[in-house]
């Protein structure tokens, strides 16, 4: 008789589960810092204008956007078929553009203050009344840089 018995079935351990939470912590907190949220939704149609020559926007920090077009088709029976201002996540008129772009600018560091851009995303069946008014209330608030949003394509080509 020996002192020592062989094991004789064949089992596997068992696998631990001990670091499970550390990794579904870890891709928690991955998705977290790896995802945007979108700032604002569209009430607008917007569907820009194409441009043949287009440079990107360095740094989206310094940028505020303004919004221009018909209503979608859900807010058009409540606010019409005509072009309308977008101003985050509202409709606004366009006296109301100068407090908001001051707003933003509160918002902001105070070394971003001064070199903020605004962002122009006009809908290309806009009038360009409703731009030219929105650009007299940004003047009138001194916030003289400004972007018009395009989509990169042939000008040319959409001439037709």
């Amino acid at each position: 008789m020996s002192k020592f018995k062989k094991k004789k079935s064949g089992d596997l351990p068992a696998i631990s589960t001990a670091s499970l939470p550390d990794i579904v912590f870890m891709l928690l907190f991955f998705f977290m810092v790896a995802t945007v949220m979108r700032d604002s939704t569209l009430m607008v149609a917007n569907v820009l204008p194409a441009a043949d020559q287009v440079q990107k926007l360095d740094k989206k920090d310094r940028v505020m956007y303004i919004y221009a077009g018909k209503p979608s088709t859900r807010y058009q029976d409540k606010y019409g078929s005509g072009a309308r201002i977008q101003l985050n996540d509202k409709f606004a008129s366009v006296s109301e553009v100068a407090a908001f772009v001051l707003a933003e600018r509160a918002s902001k560091r105070q070394e971003l203050q001064n070199v903020l851009t605004t962002a122009l995303k006009v809908d290309g069946d806009t009038k360009m009344g409703l731009v030219t008014d929105i650009k007299q209330e940004l003047r009138k608030v001194n916030a003289l840089k400004l972007n018009y949003t395009t989509r990169l394509g042939d000008y040319a080509q959409n001439m037709d």
